[in-house]
C-alpha cells in the first residue's frame, strides 16, 4: 500500500494501514509497561528504538516495506513513553482523595486533547528546532541509525538483516527473563528488596536495593553521569535529610522503617522539590534567547514557504499546512472547554463556571506554547528521556494554584479549597500532556529527518499513537489502582506505588492552595540546587563530558532508595559494558543491543507487572506461595543471586550476539 504524493514526487510506501496497526499494538504494549513502572519507580522509558527493531523485524517479510514506513511505526509508538507522562498528574486527583478511581471519558479527554494539542504546537517549531538547528538530538539521531541499519534498501546495511534479527532477540530476551524473574518474585520465592534501616544518631535511616530488573534497565539508558547525581541526590536525602529531621521530629512511632519513610514523605521529599524547581527555572532561564531566536526564524520560514509551491520543496519541508494545526487546535479547544465546564460543577465551583472555563482555556493556550517550545528544545538538547518533565509539572501546577488563590478563593465558600486542587491537578494535566508530547515530536521529527521522511505524515500517526495510548491509559491506571493504590492516598496499603510525582504535585497543589506548605523545606530544597548549578556549570567548563544535572539530584534527593538505588547500580554497569564494547570489532552495534536489551526488560517487567496487578485486582487467585518467613530469609539470598546471575547472563548473550553478527 503506498501513499499518494504531491505533484513532483514520487510515490513510495510510507504512512500505510500496516504501519498505523502494527504501532497502534506496540504503543498499547508499552504503554501498558509504561504506566506501571512509572507508577512504581517515577521513571519512564522511550519506546522509539525498541519498536523500530521490532517494526523492521517484522515489516522485512514484505518485499515493498521501506525505512520511511518503520520510520511511521517508531513515530506512532512513541506515544507509548510520552503520553503515560500523565501518570505524574493524573493519580493526584485519587492520591487527595477527589478520585476514588479513573473515570474514563474525562482520563481519555485530558490525555487525547493535550496530546492532541502538543503536535500541533510543536509543528511551527520544527523548522527553527529541527531544520536549521545545531541542537543534537541524541534520541533522534540514534533512533535514525538504528532504521538506517536495519532498513531494507539502504546502502551500507551488509549486516541489516542479521541486525535487526539481534535486536529482536535482544528486546525479547531482556523481556522474557525480567518478566520471569518479577513473576518469580510476585510469589515470593525471590524477595523483591534488599533492604535495612538503622539508628543514626538520634535519627534513622536506611536503605533499599529494589530487585527490579526494570530499574536496573533504567540506569543502563539514563548513563553514567546521571547515575551518580541521582546517587548524590540519595545520599544527601537519606544520609543528611532522613537522619536529621527524624532526629528533629518528637511525634514518630513504629518501626526504624516506619520512622524513615515518614519522614522522608513529610520533609525530604519537599526539600527535593525545591531542588527540582529551582533546576527548571534556571533550565528554562538558558533557553530564553534561543527560544526567542527560534520562533522568530519559524515564522520567517512559514512566511516563505507560503509564498513558494509546495511540490517544489523536498519531502523533508512539508509540515501539515498551518491552516490545518489552528483548525484542529480550536476544534481541540471546544471540548476542553466542555471539561473545564464539567470538572466545575464537579467540584463545587459552578458559581464560577465561566471565568473558571475562559481563565482555564487562556491558561492552556499560553502555558501549552511555553512548555512546547521549551521542551522541544530541551529534548533537542539532552534527549527526551532525560528532559526534566517534572519540573515543568511543578511550575505548571503552582501557577495554577496561585491564580486561583486570587482569582477564586477570595469569592469561595469556606470547604470548597479540595474542589480548588483537583481543578489545578485538571488543568495541570491537560498542559503536562502537551508538555510531553512536543517533547517527543520533535525528537521524531529530527529521525524522519535523516531517514527522509515526510514530516505530516509524522505528525498525523503521532496523532492516531496519541489517541490509541489515551484509550488504554484509564483503564491500566484504574486495574493499579484497585490492585495496589497509591502512596498518600486514603487507604493505600503497603503495596501502594510510589507514584511520586504525582505525590509531590498533588502536594504543591494542596500546599498552595490551602496555605499549609512549609516553605523553609522547599527553601532548603532551593539552597542546594543553587549549589548544585554552580557544580555542573564548572564541570561542564572545565571537564570534558562531565556533569551533574541538578534535576537528576533532586529526583534522587525525592524519590526513595528503593527507586534509585538499582538505578545507579544499573547506570554503573552500563558504564562498564559500553567500556568493553569499545574495546570490540563492533563498538556501536553492541552498545545499541545492550540499549535494546535494557528496553526489553523494562517492558517485560512492565507488562507483568499489569498482568499481576490484574490478578490482584480481581482476585483470580493468590501469588504468594511463601510464607513471612521464607520471604524475609532465604528468599533475599536467593532472589539476590538469581538477579546477578542473571543480569551476568544477558549481559554475556549480549555481547556473543554482537560477536555473531560481525562474524
Amino acid at each position: 500500500m503506498s501513499v499518494i504524493a504531491p505533484a513532483g514526487l514520487e510515490p513510495r510506501t510510507e504512512f500505510t494501514l500496516r504501519a498505523l496497526v502494527l504501532g497502534v499494538i506496540i504503543t498499547l504494549a508499552f504503554t501498558a509497561a509504561n504506566v506501571f513502572f512509572g507508577l512504581k519507580a517515577g521513571l519512564t522509558f522511550a519506546t522509539s528504538i525498541p519498536a523500530a527493531v521490532i517494526s523492521m523485524a517484522l515489516l522485512r517479510y514484505f518485499k515493498d516495506s521501506t525505512i520511511q514506513e518503520n520510520n511511521i511505526v517508531q513515530t506512532v509508538a512513541s506515544a507509548a513513553g510520552t503520553l503515560s507522562s500523565i501518570i505524574f498528574v493524573l493519580p493526584g486527583l485519587v492520591i487527595i482523595g477527589w478520585w476514588t478511581g479513573f473515570p474514563y471519558w474525562a482520563s481519555f479527554l485530558i490525555c487525547a486533547l493535550g496530546g492532541i494539542l502538543g503536535v500541533m504546537y510543536s509543528i511551527p517549531l520544527r523548522r527553527a528546532l529541527v531544520t536549521n538547528s545545531d541542537l543534537p538530538y541524541p534520541e533522534g539521531v540514534a533512533c535514525a541509525e538504528v532504521l538506517k541499519v536495519g532498513s531494507p534498501g539502504e546502502e551500507g546495511t551488509a549486516h541489516g538483516a542479521e541486525d535487526s534479527r539481534a535486536g529482536l532477540m535482544a528486546v525479547v530476551w531482556g523481556a522474557v527473563v525480567a518478566a520471569v524473574f518479577a513473576a518469580v518474585v510476585a510469589t515470593r520465592t525471590f524477595a523483591s528488596d534488599v533492604k535495612s534501616y538503622f539508628k543514626v544518631g538520634e535519627g534513622v535511616t536506611g536503605f533499599d536495593f529494589a530487585l527490579s530488573m526494570a530499574l536496573f534497565a533504567v540506569g543502563h539508558l539514563v548513563g553514567l553521569w546521571v547515575g551518580l547525581a541521582m546517587l548524590l541526590g540519595a545520599i544527601i536525602g537519606w544520609a543528611w535529610g532522613v537522619p536529621h529531621f527524624s532526629a528533629l521530629a518528637t511525634d514518630l512511632t513504629g518501626s526504624f522503617e516506619d520512622i524513615a519513610g515518614a519522614t522522608w514523605s513529610t520533609n525530604v521529599r519537599f526539600v527535593g522539590a525545591g531542588t527540582i524547581g529551582v533546576a527548571a527555572i534556571w533550565t528554562l532561564g538558558k533557553l530564553v534567547k534561543p527560544v526567542v531566536s527560534g520562533l522568530t526564524s519559524a515564522m520567517a520560514a512559514q512566511r516563505a514557504r507560503s509564498s513558494g509551491n509546495l511540490a517544489s520543496l523536498p519531502r523533508t519541508e512539508h509540515d501539515i499546512p498551518i491552516t490545518v494545526v489552528g483548525a484542529v487546535m480550536l476544534a481541540c479547544f471546544v471540548p476542553l472547554g466542555f471539561l473545564i465546564s464539567h470538572f466545575s460543577a464537579e467540584t463545587g465551583l459552578g458559581s464560577h463556571t465561566v471565568p473558571l472555563v475562559i481563565g482555564g482555556l487562556v491558561y492552556i493556550v499560553v502555558m501549552s506554547f511555553l512548555v512546547s517550545t521549551v521542551c522541544g528544545y530541551m529534548a533537542g538538547l539532552i534527549g527526551s528521556s532525560n528532559s526534566p518533565l517534572s519540573g515543568i509539572g511543578i511550575l505548571v501546577v503552582i501557577g495554577a494554584a496561585l491564580l486561583l488563590v486570587f482569582g477564586i478563593k477570595p469569592s469561595l465558600a469556606p470547604g470548597l479549597e479540595k474542589g480548588l486542587v483537583a481543578f489545578a491537578l485538571m488543568i495541570t494535566g491537560v498542559v503536562f500532556t502537551v508538555a510531553a508530547i512536543a517533547n517527543n515530536n520533535l525528537q521524531d521529527l529530527k529521525t524522519g529527518q535523516l531517514v527522509d521522511a515526510t514530516p505530516s505524515k509524522q505528525q498525523w500517526a503521532l496523532v492516531v499513537g496519541v489517541i490509541a495510548g489515551a484509550a488504554i491509559i484509564p483503564l491500566i491506571l484504574d486495574i493499579v489502582n484497585q490492585a495496589y493504590g497509591f502512596v498518600g492516598a486514603p487507604n493505600a496499603g503497603k503495596e501502594a506505588l510510589a507514584a511520586p510525582q504525582a505525590g509531590l504535585i498533588s502536594a504543591l497543589a494542596q500546599g498552595v492552595i490551602q496555605n499549609n506548605i512549609d516553605w523553609s523545606l522547599i527553601k532548603i530544597g532551593a539552597g542546594i540546587g543553587v549549589v548544585l548549578i554552580v557544580i555542573d556549570e564548572v564541570l561542564r567548563r572545565t571537564t570534558k563530558g562531565a556533569h551533574l544535572s541538578p534535576l537528576a539530584v533532586g529526583l534522587g534527593i525525592y524519590l526513595p532508595t528503593s527507586s534509585t538505588l538499582m538505578v545507579v547500580v544499573g547506570a554503573i554497569v552500563g558504564w562498564y559494558f559500553d567500556k568493553r564494547a569499545d574495546r570490540g570489532p563492533r563498538p556501536e552495534a553492541t552498545k545499541q543491543l545492550g540499549v535494546l536489551l535494557a528496553s526489553g526488560m523494562i517492558v517485560g517487567e512492565g507488562l507483568i507487572g499489569v498482568l499481576i496487578a490484574a490478578i490482584v485486582a480481581f482476585k483470580l487467585f493468590p501469588l504468594g506461595l511463601m510464607g513471612d518467613e521464607f520471604a524475609s530469609g532465604p528468599a533475599v539470598w536467593i532472589g539476590g543471586i538469581a538477579f546477578v546471575a542473571a543480569i551476568f547472563f544477558l549481559y554475556r548473550w549480549t555481547e556473543r550476539a554482537a560477536r555473531t553478527v560481525n562474524g
